[in-house]
């Protein structure tokens, strides 16, 4: 794994440390951390916590009701973490009502995030970007944030997901946190594995919901071929 810029980062992405990896969604760790992941699973160790159940991808298919992709989403980021080096043990499925986070205080979230992250004896902590439009993942950042005053020993760290695709100023924004940039190099293979592992949101599980969510093939080659971008949580 090749790091570049910020190198007071190189430290916390080496593998080195054990990480912990908060995804609003599942697929959000495969998309923006699954080189860092897989990296390090071979070293140091990481846990995946991922917020909601992500049951609102496909809200009008009448074959897959929440209930029943919630269990399907859950069983893919399983297989997702076994495809970057991980077991079942390394996530913790929080399963939060999908884009329902704006309904529950992020003090509460940060509690319980709080809890889990102190018996994973962890305390470098990836957070989606702030800039994210997501309200899923704003909500997951302010909760970040409540952690972060209370756990003044804890690091926090952004990486950007949907910013990245959609902010047409994205290049230029970026720069101005300092970060680092990590290619996927050896991992690339383990990270598109992941990546496509969540087959719920690639259109190969839900047939009823012609409107339903399916991640774009020019997204997810960005993600896969593009490095992977941190920078210290703001």
């Amino acid at each position: 794994m090749t790091v570049s810029r910020a190198p007071e980062m190189s430290e916390v992405l080496s593998g080195r440390h054990k990480i912990v990896v908060l995804a609003p969604h599942p697929d959000d760790e495969s998309l923006g951390c699954g080189a860092l992941l897989a990296g390090a699973f071979t070293g140091a160790g990481a846990h995946v916590i991922c917020i909601t159940d992500g049951s609102a991808s496909h809200p009008n298919s009448s074959e897959w009701p929440p209930e029943r992709l919630a269990e399907c989403r859950r069983a893919e980021l399983i297989d997702a973490i076994a495809c970057m080096g991980g077991a079942a043990e390394d996530m913790t499925w929080m399963g939060l009502p999908d884009a329902k986070l704006y309904q529950i205080d992020p003090a509460e979230i940060a509690n319980d995030l709080q809890a889990i992250i102190k018996t994973c004896e962890a305390q470098h902590i990836f957070v989606p970007a702030a800039e994210d439009h997501h309200e899923d993942h704003k909500v997951v950042v302010e909760a970040a944030r409540v952690m972060r005053r209370l756990r003044p020993n804890w690091s926090f760290y952004s990486y950007p997901v949907w910013c990245r695709w959609d902010d047409a100023n994205f290049e230029c924004e970026v720069m101005r946190h300092a970060p680092a940039f990590i290619e996927a190099g050896a991992w690339a293979a383990n990270k598109r594995a992941a990546i496509m592992s969540h087959r719920s949101q690639m259109g190969e599980v839900v047939r009823d919901d012609p409107l339903g969510f399916v991640l774009p093939a020019e997204l997810v080659e960005k993600f896969v071929n593009g490095d992977e971008i941190f920078w210290r949580m703001p």
